[in-house]
């Protein structure tokens, strides 16, 4: 008895779970990942997970959460793009922006995760909590670098930013189902291509100075 209690208090044990649980979540799926599997390959018991996360939903919950400190930002930094110096910079913080997007969503099993959350089978809640804690902060955050832009007179005051916030990150989704390999530079090439779809010249072309007005 006193060996379990012992293992209920081993501080690394939160972690050894969560990083079991985020392969197994990816790999076989919601409706398949098996608490005891996470428990036995994590090292511990049943019972030690338990106290923990009293279900499947509440361990995929939390492994959700690591996804988010993964993510290196605050999740509830949601508001207007406010860049670092007097001069606004939208472009460069679309590009920043899909660049952190594609070191994450490369990370192991980070795409498998995205098609188990898109399963009838997953538990809606978290479901839910996976499109509020990491989809839609990172959405928010384009759609604010793509508003200030045409705040500023960037882009087109008619932009269409509803289907440009999409064909941001819709464009890596697309990449991987037709087994592309990353293109060079895709965050600089993609925030241009959608930066130009919206009447807008990339940084680079505005002090093109070839004498054309």
């Amino acid at each position: 008895m006193s060996r379990k209690h012992g293992r209920a208090r081993d501080g690394a044990i939160d972690d050894r779970v969560l990083a079991v649980a985020v392969r197994h979540l990816s790999r076989y799926g919601y409706a398949a990942m098996s608490l005891s599997a996470v428990a036995e390959e994590a090292g511990t018991t049943r019972q030690a997970l338990y106290r923990r996360w009293p279900g499947k939903a509440e361990l995929a919950a939390a492994v959700i959460a690591t996804l988010e400190d993964q993510e290196g930002r605050d999740p509830s930094a949601t508001g207007p793009f406010i860049a670092p110096t007097a001069d606004p910079d939208p472009f460069a913080a679309l590009v920043a922006e899909l660049t952190d997007f594609q070191r994450g969503v490369s990370r192991p099993g980070r795409l498998s995760l995205v098609g188990t959350m898109l399963q009838d089978t997953t538990d809606p809640d978290v479901r839910a909590r996976y499109r509020a804690r990491v989809i839609a902060p990172r959405r928010a955050r384009l759609l604010a670098a793509l508003e200030t832009a045409r705040r500023l007179g960037l882009i087109d005051a008619e932009a269409d930013l509803e289907v440009a916030l999409t064909m941001c990150t819709g464009s890596w989704y697309g990449r991987e189902l037709a087994g592309d390999p990353p293109p060079p530079r895709w965050p600089e090439r993609t925030a241009a291509l959608v930066w130009r779809a919206l009447g807008g010249r990339v940084p680079d072309e505005r002090h093109d100075v070839s004498g054309d007005d």
